[in-house]
């Protein structure tokens, strides 16, 4: 696992029912760490399966950049698609579901 999976992993966690959705928004108010930190903070959408795993994810970063991964794009130089499973009894997702549809504008604008 890279250290940004590592860090998606631990800040991911999730408790996944059927009441909890597969569709997620998260903001992350801490530093990447990496050569890329000049991107600010950021706000994460994911889409996971039916057991917790990201199927796509989109990073948008507060000063503009914006990393979509999923099927066919799994990683970059910038990054990767989240390498854990969300399903974590220690973490409670429930307050950051969000819509398909939501997902799908953010998922279809940041494709360019």
């Amino acid at each position: 696992m890279t250290r940004r999976g590592a860090r998606c992993a631990h800040s991911s966690g999730s408790t996944l029912t059927a009441i909890d959705g597969r569709f997620y928004r998260r903001r992350w108010d801490e530093s990447r760490g990496d050569e890329f930190d000049a991107w600010g903070h950021s706000v994460w959408y994911f889409e996971v399966d039916d057991d917790g795993w990201p199927v796509r994810q989109v990073e948008v970063y507060d000063t503009g950049p914006v990393l979509r991964y999923g099927p066919g794009h799994e990683e970059d130089q910038y990054g990767s698609l989240g390498q854990a499973s969300l399903n974590d009894p220690e973490e409670d997702w429930s307050q950051f579901v969000i819509t398909r549809d939501v997902f799908e504008r953010v998922w279809d604008s940041a494709d360019g």
